[in-house]
């Protein structure tokens, strides 16, 4: 099956995962993660000590350890975790960055922009607070 929209695992995990932590009042594991998003552990690892990295989240070490929001979650938006992951969305043109379309009208119509456009804003006016 097509789909015309496509997330990765990794932003996947990242924006599930931490809708997880933030409803949870104690420590998240990768393994609980991992479970319920149905995703391999070390992928889950990956993805969640970046969002470390960038400040997200605390990272507790040990056989009790887990995570826990450094940010509220009326804070974070779904943009920032997104881009956290796959870079920063940039809106253009063309899907392919062409500067020209070679038949001189974009067969597209700039269809594509207008949902990257729409995506970028959904994705920066929900915070995790409003999946609490």
């Amino acid at each position: 099956m097509a789909h015309v929209i496509q997330f990765s695992e990794a932003s996947f995990i990242a924006l599930h995962g931490m809708v997880i932590v933030a409803q949870s009042d104690e420590l998240v594991n990768v393994i609980k993660i991992s479970e319920r998003l149905n995703s391999s552990k070390h992928h889950v690892a990956k993805v969640m000590q970046r969002l470390v990295k960038d400040g997200y989240l605390h990272s507790h070490r040990g056989p009790t350890g887990g995570f826990t929001l450094k940010v509220p979650a009326d804070q974070i938006t779904l943009l920032e975790l997104y881009e956290s992951i796959e870079g920063k969305v940039e809106i253009g043109e063309c899907p392919m960055d062409n500067p020209v379309c070679p038949f001189g009208k974009c067969i597209f119509n700039n269809v594509t922009s207008k949902l990257t456009s729409d995506f970028v804003d959904y994705m920066k006016s929900q915070t995790l607070k409003d999946f609490l």
